[in-house]
């Protein structure tokens, strides 16, 4: 931990604090977390008693506890659980469980269910909290798509000078292994203050999709005086150039969903891709799957070594679920008793799996309990949201289009859940703001027609400008 990463993280607190002064709540958490995650340090904390340490989104977390308690402390009695709660709630007591059923004790179990809390709990519950309408969603997905704008320049400077960014400020690079990322091309796959280039490759995805959504419905038409269609181009070519093939499926998808709905309305391919995430989890934990199609696919359409790569994590990934399948229901809990181990030449110990998915990792440190609650949480409120809510013939309405374009971006992020593991607190907080939006009536939103009607009668539309 260089002085400077502790510095900052030691000054984020008042910081984040020091937001709710000069706006209002929604605002300054929404301004928090998205600053949080692209500027704090990677890999630097400050141990706690009881609690989750302090540390990178955590610590926004804290500061933004404290901004409540002290700015807008109703909130907490505004909070009125539903059943579409129980997921997150049991996704962040699992590891209790898990710790006591492998005789870990009470002490470590209590201590996992608190980081978990602190890394999924608190965000969702900030987002049924302030961003359970239609509007807050709104805010979020513009906050989200200028905070990618802000990481652009500095994209492009570690495209052709590596990644740099992170240990040129904090002294130290933001994953353990130093520049992890090849060049191809002559050019690099950036990571900026993330933790991993895949991260940051589903962020600019995320970024992308949402800027592309918002200027098709009209949402916004420009964004700091530039008109939105350039930066979406913009934020295309970046996508692109970060050559994660990875985030070109995800956009690819999100595209065909945006354009399904617009011109076909209805949600055929999302709910298809929703069906298809749980279908491919339920054959993966019933030995049913076999990777050897879609191995020779992917080296058919992209070429060999992406082929043996991905045939590399699906052999780990035998190997993990044969593991798991020991402990099939609260999995072997923390310590990384969920991996395997073999005997090398000297007698010891030694660890001869990776684990690139985040959905093994979850089944095997979790067991099923878990990984049914992870996907409920991401899953189940867009389903609510596009069958009972609002309907794909409304998500090109801009008062809509924001909350179902982010709807969308928690679907792509639990697909992408099945390959990598790129955690990023943005999405549950997008969850916990679709669950309290969808836990009550849909609200009232003019039709486009009358939209464009009072367009041509009065200046009084949806906001254009940002």
């Amino acid at each position: 931990m260089s002085p400077q990463a502790l510095f900052v993280l030691i000054a984020w607190l008042p910081l984040t604090f020091a937001l709710f002064i000069y706006f209002p709540p929604r605002k300054a958490i929404i301004l928090s977390f998205v600053a949080g995650l692209l500027f704090l340090p990677q890999r630097t904390g400050i141990p706690l008693p009881l609690i989750p340490d302090y540390q990178g989104m955590v610590a926004t977390c804290y500061g933004i506890l404290l901004g409540i308690l002290f700015f807008d402390f109703g909130s907490f009695t505004r909070f009125k659980p539903g059943w579409l709660d129980l997921p997150m709630l049991i996704w962040c007591i699992c590891p209790f469980f898990s710790s006591i059923t492998n005789e870990l004790g009470a002490y470590d179990g209590l201590n996992a269910s608190l980081t978990q809390t602190a890394s999924w709990g608190l965000p969702y519950i900030l987002g049924r909290l302030y961003l359970n309408n239609l509007a807050g969603l709104k805010e979020l997905a513009l906050t989200i798509v200028k905070g990618g704008l802000i990481y652009v320049p500095l994209c492009l400077f570690e495209i052709r000078m590596s990644p740099q960014l992170h240990y040129y400020l904090y002294g130290y690079y933001a994953h353990s292994s130093g520049v992890m990322q090849a060049s191809r091309g002559g050019f690099w796959r950036p990571s900026v203050f993330m933790s991993h280039g895949l991260v940051l490759a589903m962020w600019m995805m995320t970024v992308t999709l949402i800027a592309l959504w918002l200027w098709q419905s009209k949402t916004i038409t420009q964004i700091w005086g530039i008109k939105i269609r350039w930066l979406v181009a913009i934020l295309s070519v970046i996508v692109l150039l970060i050559q994660s093939v990875g985030a070109y499926l995800y956009l690819i998808i999100g595209v065909m969903i945006a354009f399904s709905s617009k011109w076909w309305r209805n949600s055929l391919i999302l709910l298809v891709l929703i069906f298809s995430i749980n279908y491919y989890l339920l054959i993966n934990i019933t030995n049913n799957f076999d990777g050897t199609s879609l191995v020779n696919w992917v080296s058919h359409n992209f070429n060999q070594d992406r082929a043996q790569s991905l045939e590399f994590r699906l052999d780990n990934e035998v190997k993990l679920k044969e593991k798991a399948h020991q402990r099939p229901i609260f999995g072997w809990g923390g310590w990384g008793r969920n991996r395997v181990y073999q005997l090398n030449w000297d007698g010891e110990l030694q660890d001869t799996t990776i684990t690139d998915s985040y959905w093994i990792i979850i089944y095997g440190t979790t067991g099923l309990v878990g990984l049914i609650s992870f996907v409920s949480c991401l899953l189940l409120p867009v389903v609510y949201f596009a069958l009972w809510r609002y309907p794909a013939k409304t998500w090109f309405n801009p008062y809509v289009a924001p909350a179902a374009v982010l709807a969308v971006s928690l679907v792509l992020f639990m697909f992408d859940s099945l390959l990598n593991v790129t955690y990023n607190p943005t999405f549950p907080l997008i969850s916990g703001g679709i669950t309290g939006l969808v836990m009550k009536k849909p609200e009232q939103i003019k039709s486009l027609k009358k939209i464009r009607s009072k367009l041509k009668t009065t200046s009084l539309i949806p906001q254009t400008k940002n």
